[in-house]
């Protein structure tokens, strides 16, 4: 692994240090947790817990603040991690600025478990929500108070991805370009205590539209940031580095009373109808304490106990109105199959949005599968239920480990319970129309080339082409503004999540066969069945730089099945 810190000594080549990884994550785990050991042992069984002892948390828009010192610039400012500079820089800073404190913190999961440590955004898990619009640009300076010499599972250094904007390579995260105040990847040329993210929220082909705007049928809508630090994605993500990034425009304005003629007026208020369900499955010893084990397997790290927004099995109450749902799978590995159950009967809902992006149409459904990373946006309206009402969101799909989903239980866990509590105190004026956002053509004569990503697993290691990540060498160079086929191959007898970076896609086929409705929209975590082979149609748009594909599954992603491709002018 390239790295550039003040010590010295023998390096390993990369393949070396995949599978010495492990075992030097583990003798970091004694010291983490003193009293319980990481053995090469079957997972431990978690305590029981009582359901529906909490409230859901339910997560607020982020403030502003006011300027930040030293005010952000083109090129990295004191202190700052040594990054590439602003490639969309206008000559100052935009007028919304953040800030984000990446530290440790305590955190409950439940009532009846031990308080526990954390590393989380603004020390909070899940971490802050920024809700942003298009064509408003927003600086994030996210600062990194880990100790940075903090032992136990887990890296201090830190890479932060906002999946899936389109934005430049030098704020997209790129697994190299880890920093601490101590210690920097072979991305950047410094370390720093903190380092700025600019996110000029465009739609993607702003630099070929003579309006300067792009095309606003490229718009997402839900979007998360975590971690993504070489090698340690998983671990870090599995500790707390997850927050939220919502986005609105002139068509999903963010405002059911919107009086423009072209707002779709779905559900609105982030926090109050619109509402971020995040889920992410931890692993509970018997003390009740969050454990982490890295030589059980490199499967797929899976827990035994699954959170929503943070709490196990939490409650919320809702009024009988309509109200948007982001489901966001932030877990390392798990797969979920989401039901709405009344009693013994499933629910129908409405289905919006695969993503982060918005369907030509809605769906109504009554079940809906995501893997790690994939997000689903759905409304259910709860005034067809009498007060009283009781509902419950449930996974039912089953998972071993982290091979992939194996089939579906009769009954399934309960996540969430919906009590349907009031009537709303005015009317519910939200609406979910016939026609949502339309899809951007696809000209298969823009398409340059066709090119083949094999995800296999080659001698305990997972590869793309064979071949383990290198942070310093391109798998793939395009042409910006060209297009591709690119043609995802998974091998063997798994699921690969794989998620690329910058771009959304559109599946053109799978194995051959046209996609599912739900996914001929535009995507960006495409899923991989054993011995499938999914085509897509990717346009590379704007930025230059270096970006990433991957599989989702954490495990995998750390044990080097990632590859690097390159944009150039």
């Amino acid at each position: 692994m390239s790295d550039t810190t003040q010590h010295k000594g023998p390096r390993l080549n990369r393949r070396q240090s995949i599978q010495l990884g492990a075992a030097s994550a583990a003798a970091g785990l004694v010291a983490a947790r003193p009293g319980r050991l990481a053995h090469a042992e079957d997972p431990p069984t978690g305590p029981s817990t009582a359901p529906w002892m909490m409230p859901l948390t339910v997560p607020v828009p982020k403030q502003t603040v006011a300027s930040l010192s030293p005010e952000p610039s083109h090129y990295p400012v004191a202190g700052e991690a040594g990054r590439d500079p602003h490639q969309t820089w206008t000559g100052a800073a935009p007028q919304k600025l953040y800030t984000i404190r990446v530290k440790e913190a305590l955190h409950s999961f439940h009532p009846q478990l031990p308080t526990q440590t954390i590393w989380g955004y603004d020390g909070t898990f899940p971490g802050p929500c920024i809700v942003a619009r298009y064509n408003e640009p927003c600086l994030v300076r996210f600062y990194n108070e880990i100790n940075p010499y903090a032992v136990g599972y887990g890296s201090p250094e830190i890479s932060v991805h906002l999946h899936n904007l389109h934005c430049a390579s030098e704020s997209d995260g790129f697994a190299g370009d880890y920093w601490s105040s101590v210690r920097y990847g072979p991305g950047l040329t410094r370390a720093g205590q903190f380092k700025d993210h600019l996110f000029m929220n465009h739609y993607a082909g702003f630099s070929t539209d003579p309006a300067g705007i792009g095309d606003t049928r490229e718009a997402l809508g839900t979007l998360w940031f975590h971690d993504h630090r070489l090698d340690f994605t998983e671990q870090n993500v599995y500790r707390g580095m997850a927050g939220l990034y919502l986005m609105f425009d002139e068509l999903d304005s963010g405002n059911e009373k919107d009086p423009n003629p072209l707002a779709l007026k779905l559900p609105s208020g982030v926090g109050q109808y619109d509402i971020p369900l995040v889920f992410a499955d931890f692993l509970f010893d018997k003390s009740g304490y969050v454990y982490y084990n890295p030589l059980i397997d490199n499967k797929g790290h899976l827990g035994n106990k699954v959170t929503v927004n943070g709490k196990i099995q939490p409650y919320f109450k809702v009024q009988r109105r309509k109200y948007r749902f982001r489901l966001l799978d932030a877990s390392v590995a798990r797969f979920y199959e989401f039901y709405l159950m009344n009693g013994t009967t499933s629910q129908n809902f409405t289905y919006i949005a695969n993503d982060g992006n918005l369907l030509p149409a809605p769906l109504t459904m009554n079940a809906v599968r995501l893997a790690p990373a994939e997000r689903a946006d759905i409304v259910i309206d709860f005034s067809k239920y009498p007060h009283g009402t009781r509902l419950y969101l449930v996974n039912r799909l089953l998972m071993k480990d982290g091979r992939g989903p194996e089939g579906l239980s009769s009954r399934g866990e309960q996540l969430l319970r919906f009590d349907v509590d009031t009537d709303p105190m005015e009317q519910d004026v939200s609406q979910v129309p016939a026609r949502l956002r339309d899809l951007p053509p696809i000209n298969l004569n823009d398409v340059v080339r066709t090119r083949r990503w094999e995800f296999d697993k080659d001698n305990a290691i997972w590869t793309v082409n064979k071949k383990i990540f290198d942070p310093e060498k391109a798998a793939a160079v395009v042409k910006r503004n060209t297009a591709e086929i690119w043609e995802l191959r998974g091998n063997g007898s798994w699921h690969h999540p794989v998620h690329i970076h910058m771009e959304e896609v559109r599946i053109l086929s799978r194995n051959g066969v046209p996609p599912p409705p739900h996914e001929q929209g535009r995507k960006d975590v495409i899923v991989l069945k054993p011995d499938e082979r999914v085509k897509v149609f990717i346009r590379f748009r704007d930025f230059t730089g270096k970006y990433l594909l991957h599989c989702h599954n954490l495990t995998h992603e750390d044990h080097a099945m990632m590859a690097r491709w390159d944009v150039v002018a």
